[in-house]
């Protein structure tokens, strides 16, 4: 049987493709929810062990430790979720769905759209969460409800960019240990040698340069600044992007949209062939 085209412009067959793969991956979800529930885990075991382990032993002036440190779960929580996208396409690749996708008469990157636009979805869970539980160990917004959104906002937006490097990856392995192996050395230093968890001053000269270069570093740094959790009288570099931590987050997404989704697309393509 001849397949035929599906009618309709190119934009609205991409728009209903991609929102097909959306709901596939998020029905996914639904029927393996072990998939949600270790990523809501993660991230209520990194708050309450930063808490109550690193708490007692790190000093912060202001609201103290708690509120300096959940803008940096937040962001490694995102990252460090975004990765799935990566493992996900590699073992949809290996499971042979991706040559399925193919036969179909659908828009190869609405499949990229889908798979990123799913993990997006378990990220804002994610951190929903991740508010719930910070509340309940003394976290609280001191800043407008519009500032609020925005540092959500900024969070997400940097997880989704993210997800398409991770996808460009998942599909460039040849299996998905090695996405998962790859995916930890590249994000573990970015994480920590950070200010995520410790000021940056307090790191050796190197890594301190290293943190305030790091855009996860700018990640963390705009969060605090929208949520109103910047502890006073603390020092974050004299690095651009440490003095401007929103804009430098703001180019990073489209500096990372404007390659990897051309990228991830053209593998994409190369895999059909």
């Amino acid at each position: 049987m001849t397949l035929r085209p599906q009618a309709g412009t190119p934009l609205s067959r991409f728009l209903s493709d991609g929102w097909v793969t959306t709901w596939r991956n998020l029905m996914k979800i639904i029927r393996v929810p072990e998939i949600l529930l270790f990523s809501l885990i993660q991230p209520i075991m990194f708050v309450l062990l930063f808490t109550y382990v690193f708490g007692a032993a790190i000093d912060i002036p202001g609201d103290g430790y708690t509120s300096f440190l959940m803008a940096g779960i937040f962001a490694q929580t995102v990252v460090f979720g975004s990765t799935y996208s990566g493992s996900a396409m590699a073992q949809d690749l290996k499971d042979g769905i991706i040559d399925r996708f193919r036969t179909l008469p659908m828009s190869g990157a609405a499949v990229l759209v889908g798979r990123t636009n799913g993990d997006l979805v378990i990220n804002a869970l994610s951190v929903l969460v991740m508010m719930g539980t910070g509340l309940l160990v003394g976290w609280r917004v001191n800043s407008s409800f519009l500032e609020f959104l925005a540092g959500v906002a900024l969070l997400l937006l940097f997880a989704y960019a993210f997800s398409w490097v991770m996808a460009f990856l998942g599909m460039s392995v040849k299996s998905p240990e090695i996405i998962n192996n790859a995916s930890f050395l590249i994000l573990f230093p970015l994480t920590f040698i950070s200010n995520a968890f410790v000021p940056s001053e307090n790191l050796p000269t190197p890594l301190r340069i290293f943190a305030e270069w790091n855009p996860v570093s700018a990640l963390v740094q705009s969060a605090r600044e929208l949520f109103g959790n910047v502890p006073p009288g603390t020092p974050v570099g004299d690095a651009w992007p440490a003095q401007n931590p929103i804009a430098t987050v703001i180019i990073g997404v489209v500096v990372l949209l404007a390659v990897f989704v051309p990228l991830s697309i053209r593998k994409f393509a190369t895999l059909s062939r």
